[in-house]
Parts: C-alpha cells; sequence; structure tokens
C-alpha cells in the first residue's frame, strides 16, 4: 500500500493545473481525483488508504443511518501569492473533530492522523488547488461514521474516517457586502443541553426548515435565539455571529454554541487590533447598540450583516443603514484572507504550508 500510495503522489505531483474556469466556481461540490479513508476496527485504528472511489460500503443497518453517529468538519487550503500551498488551522479542526466524535460516542481520531489525512488528500489532489487571485479555494471536508450493523440504540464499533476535497469559489460573488438575517423564535437548532457543540449533521437538519424559511423571506440566514431563555443571541444560520459594541469584539458564549475556529481566529485578530473581547450571553435588545455584525466562518470568513429583523415582534435593528461594511469587519476579513493566501505575516504560526 505505501509503494502504491508513493506512486499515486508522484503521478499527482507531476499532474498538470486541472482545466476548470476557476472564476466561475460557486461554493459546491465538484469531481477531483482521490480520497482518502482509515478504518477504526478492533479498538484501533487502521493505515491510511487511498481511493478513487465516490461511494462507500455501507450495511443498511449502519448506525450513522439509524442512530446518527456521523460527524464532520470543514477546512481549506489556499494557493498563496508565492505559489504554496497553505492549510489553515488543521490541528483545531482535528481538535474539533475528535470532540464531535467523542460527543456522540464514536471512536475519537488522533489529532496526529487527521493531520496526516489533510496533507495527504491535498497532495493527492494538488492540481485541484485554485490558484492564487482566483479567489477559490480547496475545501476539505472530513467525515466520520458508525458502520457497524445495529439494531439495537447503542454506539458502533467499528467507524469510518473520510476525507476528501473539492474546489470552491468564493462565497460572495457579488462581492463583500452585508446582507439583512431574520429572528424567529418558533425555532430551535438544538436542545440546551444537546449537540449544540459538536459538528454533526443532526444540528445542521434541525436548521434547514427554518433557513428555508428566512430565505423565503428575502433574507440571508436566521439568527437563532438560545433554546432556553429565549432572551439572547446564538448561532446565525450554521455560523458563529459577533458584533461590535463601543468598539468592543462581542460573540454569544453558550454551550448550545458550536465552537468556531474561524471566530477563535478574529477574536485573536480583534486583540491583535487592541480590541477588548468579550464571549458573554448577549441580549437581543443589544443588537440596538451594535455598530458592525456578522456571521462568521470556514466559508465566507465574515457574512456582513446590514439589518436584523424580528419575524416575531416586527422590531427591525439597523446596524449599516448605508449597506456598508465596517471598518473593524472589513480589517479583520482582510487580515485573516491575508494570512491564508500569504499576503500578511503568519504571527501566530496558523498556516501549514504543503510542500
Amino acid at each position: 500500500m505505501e509503494n502504491r500510495i508513493d506512486d499515486i503522489l508522484a503521478a499527482a505531483a507531476a499532474a498538470e493545473t486541472a482545466d476548470m474556469d476557476w472564476g466561475s466556481l460557486v461554493f459546491g461540490y465538484y469531481p477531483t481525483d482521490y480520497n482518502v479513508r482509515c478504518e477504526y476496527k478492533d479498538g484501533k485504528w487502521g493505515d491510511i488508504e487511498v481511493s478513487d472511489s465516490v461511494t462507500l460500503p455501507l450495511h443498511m443497518a449502519a448506525t450513522c443511518l439509524h442512530y446518527g453517529q456521523e460527524a464532520f468538519e470543514g477546512l481549506k487550503a489556499f494557493r498563496g501569492k508565492d505559489g504554496k500551498i497553505r492549510v489553515f488551522r488543521m490541528e483545531k479542526n482535528a481538535e474539533r473533530f475528535r470532540s464531535s466524535a467523542e460527543g456522540i460516542k464514536m471512536a475519537p481520531l488522533p489529532v496526529e492522523k487527521f493531520c496526516e489525512m489533510v496533507r495527504l488528500v491535498v497532495r493527492l489532489n494538488k492540481r485541484f488547488v485554485p490558484p492564487y487571485g482566483s479567489g477559490a479555494s480547496l475545501y476539505i471536508r472530513p467525515l466520520e461514521i458508525g458502520t457497524t450493523a445495529a439494531v439495537g440504540v447503542k454506539p458502533a464499533s467499528e467507524y469510518m474516517v473520510v476525507m476528501f476535497v473539492s474546489p470552491v469559489g468564493p462565497y460572495f460573488k457579488t462581492g463583500f457586502k452585508p446582507s439583512k438575517i431574520c429572528i424567529s423564535r418558533n425555532y430551535d437548532r438544538v436542545a440546551p443541553k444537546g449537540t449544540g457543540r459538536f459538528k454533526i449533521g443532526g444540528n445542521y437538519a434541525a436548521s434547514l426548515a427554518s433557513g428555508e424559511l428566512a430565505h423565503e423571506k428575502g433574507y440571508s440566514a436566521m439568527l437563532y435565539i438560545d433554546p432556553k431563555d429565549k432572551l439572547y443571541l446564538d448561532e446565525c444560520g450554521p455560523a458563529n455571529f459577533f458584533g461590535i459594541i463601543d468598539g468592543k469584539y462581542v460573540t454569544p458564549k453558550s454551550d448550545s454554541i458550536l465552537p468556531s475556529i474561524t471566530n477563535l481566529s478574529l477574536r485573536q485578530l480583534a486583540r491583535d487590533l487592541g480590541l477588548e473581547v468579550e464571549e458573554r450571553h448577549i441580549l437581543v435588545e443589544e443588537l440596538k447598540k451594535m455598530s458592525e455584525a456578522g456571521a462568521c466562518g470556514t466559508a465566507a470568513v465574515i457574512s456582513p450583516v446590514s439589518e436584523v429583523d424580528d419575524l416575531d415582534t416586527g422590531e427591525q435593528f439597523v446596524i449599516s443603514a448605508d449597506g456598508t461594511v465596517g471598518p473593524i469587519s472589513q480589517k479583520l476579513y482582510d487580515t485573516l484572507r491575508g494570512i491564508q493566501y500569504g499576503e500578511v505575516a503568519d504571527e501566530h504560526g496558523w498556516c501549514e504550508v504543503i510542500d
């Protein structure tokens, strides 16, 4: 197997860049050459394997299909202005991947093996890493599933991790501009002491109905309110939320919120700019005090918010009356993107160059 992987890597390194219209890519799935896999059996993780198949051998009684034993991640690789390929903070994704697995009683993949799989899948699909200046990147999707056939409700004894990639276009096809979002207390993304802090499919399935409602009404996302007290801001669609209040970077803190690696990075960059950072409960009424706001995550880095409309009360919280991005959000966005593309010094050592 090791010799086979070496041969495939040698061919991948020599392959010409994929013939794609990089400027027209959307944030979606595009086929690439290879994915990598690793199985957990007999109490241990096996060797990493390379596959060119887009399907999985899966028993119809697998626990991932019946009892939701499934977790995933999302991270990106970028081709910088120096031609080098950088992966952003994959150790943090590895740690969160482990946390999600442990949260639903799956075998956690070691951080070192996660990172080894990331490096390998990027190298195998090097020709699909978009060129610098295209605004596109290579999205990396790790997935863990329970594969044991079972009818009784219990954790699986066998698991599979699959990691595939897809070139994706810039999240903002019309430019980096604020959009309107909405609030409704008729929907909860997760339970108060449930699985919100884990990156599992069930949380996203629970957000689909409210997300569709928001889109039907002309909003980009639903801003959730905490599921227990219905007083505090929670997640924003599939992303974290932040605001600028009196020059402070404030973001909701709750056990029902997924710890965003993008948000973690933005908080550090805010401190670097001399801003005070607060993670705390944020009352809905505090939207009135925000001079800037946004959702943040891997896909877009920051999705600026111009207005928040409360569908239940009819109240409107105008954050950007002229529809422009605030100066702090713009600086944070430019800095983080600059680090990912090698344009800005990576002072915190967040990127790893893939040879």
